[in-house]
């Protein structure tokens, strides 16, 4: 296994992030991970440092660290109503901060967002150039697409502007997320002819990356969408990569009696 460095550093303004570096030499690609509703846990921090065994330097910002109850958050009990805004203040926080690390290429940056976080890479792309931008089983469900407080601008304006391209990952069996949810999402990258790899993974519930929720995870599932996810970033790294060019797939694989109703939670 690839030695890497692992460190809590606090960026500007005070944001608490944990750092994970690859064991490399030379410039390379980096990764902002944004965690799912509990904060800064354990599982972000484990996604963080696979990363940098991957080769990839990995910031995880704590985005909810201004919450007085962290015990609460982490164990689900309370939400943090995180703001577009906000998000995007800490993501050009954490980027600020990867741009200081001699490791670091700051044209070959991806964001990544997980359930909760999962519309913020694409808000972020909308208004700033990154590389990628990750979404897994976020940024579909119903209440994104509604204008508010957290999210002034609509989704689909949004993606009008996204200019990198997007991988969305999502589970057949999530009870947050419908299949009719994730097509909304897909048909408003292909109305804006925006480059997306859309990939849903059979009998995968809500939050099935997350191995320390035995009741969620799926391994099988896992490893294939997070091997995936590395040839997706392969791809969009490579020097010889042609943006000009608009490359659009979408894969699912589901039950012909698909039923979303049926879904639930797990824990």
């Amino acid at each position: 296994m690839p030695d890497i460095a692992t460190k809590t550093i606090h960026c500007a303004g005070g944001l608490p992030a944990f750092l994970a570096l690859p064991a490399r030499k030379g410039q390379g690609p980096a990764i902002v991970i944004m965690h799912e509703r509990y904060g800064l846990v354990k599982h972000t921090c484990d996604l963080a440092e696979r990363f940098a065994r991957d080769g990839y330097v990995c910031i995880a910002p704590d985005f909810y660290y201004k919450y007085p109850d962290q015990d609460a958050l982490h164990r689900g009990d309370v939400g943090y109503p995180f703001k577009d805004t906000e998000s995007n203040e800490h993501i050009a926080t954490a980027i600020a901060e990867l741009d200081k690390l001699p490791q670091v290429d700051r044209n070959k940056i991806a964001v990544m967002g997980v359930c909760q976080t999962g519309r913020h890479p694409l808000v972020f792309a909308a208004g700033h150039p990154i590389a990628a931008a990750l979404v897994w089983y976020g940024a579909a469900g119903e209440k994104e697409w509604t204008v508010n407080e957290r999210f002034p601008k609509p989704l689909d304006d949004v993606i009008a502007k996204v200019e990198c391209p997007v991988l969305g990952i999502f589970g057949e069996a999530d009870h947050v997320i419908s299949l009719a949810d994730v097509r909304r999402l897909r048909d408003s990258l292909d109305r804006h002819d925006k480059t997306y790899t859309i990939k849903v993974y059979p009998d995968a519930p809500h939050g099935w990356l997350n191995d320390t929720m035995p009741g969620r995870y799926r391994r099988e599932a896992a490893e294939a969408a997070w091997a995936f996810q590395l040839a997706f970033l392969k791809q969009v790294f490579d020097p010889h990569y042609d943006k000009s060019r608009r490359v659009q797939m979408y894969e699912s694989e589901h039950a012909a009696n698909y039923d979303f109703s049926k879904n639930v939670r797990l824990a």
